[in-house]
């Protein structure tokens, strides 16, 4: 069957969308799916251990979000825009590519202020998509300075179905605990059920714990608006796989040992960086892989993901893993168990 939009669409009932994350990390509920055998067992994330042996792999994405909303001032009518940082262009000419919100109210040759001191300026040199800009920053200080400055700036850019002001507890609970490449726009959101307990009891069993480098950018929430899915363009988005991290998975599919991609963009950075004989290799660069129905994942059997939204790719992938049927029936059974949904909700192991 060849898979449409419509083919995952349901009901997301507002109640169940979280809006604050779990005391402990690790305290949030997982749901244990069987792809073999469709049997769903209802568990807490701490137990996840309990799936796991010695030499088992679970690769993590150690990815860093950096606070990229910002709000600026429009010059002479002093409208309030959102700014979103996406991508740094240029570091020398201080060039980055952003979303606005209202775009309407912001055209090439515009100038934004930020700060109440007005010390950050930036102007508007393109448009590239109806809410995209690349802007210009005008700023006299270093490059360490300047970065330090947007950083001052910005906010923890939690997504919009939050509704609520981002908290000081946000800025690090809106990150995974073993986070340590700035880059992402997003939070790489089933590794934030990871606490360091969990993790030490994980390395003394004897489980693998490889990173990897997936700079997860708004290319992966991007609405899919064509019925037919081969039409679906995903953005580039920029990964890491160390030839370390590469080496352990190869050694543990070689030993026949569980594999374990901790969340979507994790499977997309491995996949992304397979040889012809089905291991993978170290490598860099930029990948816009879209897995859904009927693509069939080459290396991890598992994989940690979080419950995402009606038609997102995100969804897509869980369903490659899982088989579309079963994907829809866990998504079913986590709204009548009254699971939370999305980036700050409960996890799901497929396995």
């Amino acid at each position: 069957m060849k898979m449409k939009l419509s083919h995952f669409a349901y009901d997301l009932p507002k109640e169940l969308i979280a809006q604050e994350p779990t005391i402990h990390r690790d305290d949030s509920r997982l749901m244990v799916v069987h792809k073999d055998t469709g049997e769903i067992e209802h568990k807490h994330f701490h137990e996840v251990i309990d799936y796991f042996d010695d030499g088992d792999v679970m690769v993590l994405n150690n990815t860093k979000v950096f606070p990229a909303r910002m709000w600026g001032n429009k010059e002479k009518t002093g409208a309030r825009i959102e700014v979103f940082l996406l991508r740094e262009l240029n570091s020398e000419s201080r060039l980055w590519d952003v979303l606005v919100d209202p775009a309407r109210k912001i055209r090439i040759g515009n100038k934004l202020y930020f700060g109440e001191d007005d010390s950050l300026v930036a102007e508007v040199i393109d448009n590239t998509t109806s809410r995209g800009r690349t802007l210009r920053f005008l700023f006299d200080g270093s490059y360490e300075e300047f970065r330090a400055k947007l950083k001052e700036m910005g906010e923890t850019p939690l997504p919009k179905y939050i509704d609520r002001e981002p908290t000081e507890e946000d800025s690090e609970r809106y990150q995974t605990i073993f986070s340590k490449v700035e880059g992402a726009v997003a939070a790489p959101v089933a590794g934030l059920h990871f606490s360091k307990h969990l993790m030490k009891r994980l390395e003394i069993k004897g489980v693998h714990l490889p990173e990897l480098t997936h700079h997860v950018g708004l290319g992966t929430f991007r609405p899919v608006e064509v019925e037919d899915l081969s039409k679906h363009k995903m953005d580039s988005e920029q990964y890491f796989l160390p030839q370390g991290t590469a080496d352990t998975i190869n050694t543990a599919l070689a030993e026949k040992r569980r594999v374990c991609a901790i969340g979507t963009t994790t499977v997309r950075t491995i996949e992304s960086s397979l040889t012809t004989g089905g291991r993978v290799t170290g490598s860099e660069g930029w990948t816009n892989k879209f897995i859904f129905p009927p693509y069939e994942v080459q290396v991890p059997d598992a994989m940690v993901t979080n419950f995402h939204p009606p038609g997102s790719t995100l969804l897509m992938m869980n369903s490659a893993m899982l088989g579309h049927d079963l994907a829809m029936h866990a998504i079913n059974e986590a709204i009548k168990e009254k699971y939370r949904f999305l980036a700050f909700g409960d996890a799901m192991l497929i396995i």
